[in-house]
């Protein structure tokens, strides 16, 4: 069995005494494992990062073996390191993908999506509501999905102010009632599409709560959203508090 494909590296871990298990967010094969011969060598380490784009072939003897791959370089994005908010997105990023997707499961869209957000984080440009998109996006991916075009109980576009916990779907003021105080704010941010870091700190609120959902059915209850993302929530309000 073997496949040839590139994506981004989404953790390392040793594995014996030089070699390494990586985890490889591709193209076409999806979240995928394997272990790289000599990747806990001096040479792999500048190579095997997270949020390196990687060439691989994985070969295994049969398909539902761990198999190993051979990795090469194609873009380190090392200017990553070097940016604190950046590093925080990509951290979440990457334990977010390992916690959400099975493993194998092809998402052409999203993965299109997430080089997309990582090349954005390395340029240096503005990039956290492309991380609030990103979130919404997987939710997609793992039957979640929000619908906040209209509301949910009479249908019109204008003046959406709520979301409802449990179906995902935009409530206007008018019809909320006297169910607003049940309902999840609906942040300005995810139906306009731009807005401070801290409303997306409010939007991240709001995806957090149908995330955390999602992958509690996912692992029968027992996982919690990843510390990754919720270091990168302080990171933007700390980066509100600055700018107040």
């Amino acid at each position: 069995m073997e496949w040839r494909d590139e994506g981004a590296l989404l953790s390392v871990r040793p594995h014996g005494e030089s070699a390494a298990i990586i985890e490889v967010f591709t193209a076409a094969h999806g979240r995928h494992l394997g272990v790289v011969r000599g990747g806990g060598s001096r040479r792999m380490a500048g190579v095997l990062q997270p949020g390196a784009q990687l060439a691989v072939t994985w070969h295994a003897r049969l398909d539902d073996h761990m198999g190993s791959f051979r990795a090469e370089p194609l873009h380190a994005r090392a200017a990553l390191m070097g940016d604190r908010g950046a590093l925080s997105a990509l951290n979440a990023i990457c334990a977010l993908l390992h916690h959400a997707l099975p493993e194998r499961d092809p998402h052409p869209a999203l993965y299109a999506q997430t080089i997309a957000l990582l090349d954005l984080l390395e340029e240096g440009a503005t990039w956290a509501v492309a991380y609030l998109v990103f979130e919404l996006r997987l939710l997609e991916d793992m039957g979640y999905g929000l619908n906040l075009t209209s509301c949910a109980l009479t249908g019109v576009t204008q003046d959406l102010a709520y979301i409802s916990p449990r179906t995902g779907r935009a409530v206007a003021r008018a019809a909320a009632g006297d169910w607003a105080p049940r309902l999840l704010p609906l942040p300005r941010v995810m139906t306009l599409g731009d807005g401070t870091p801290a409303e997306v700190a409010e939007g991240l609120a709001v995806t957090g709560h149908f995330l955390s959902r999602a992958l509690m059915a996912r692992q029968d209850g027992t996982s919690p959203l990843p510390e990754a993302r919720g270091r990168l929530l302080d990171h933007l309000l700390q980066a509100k508090t600055v700018a107040d």
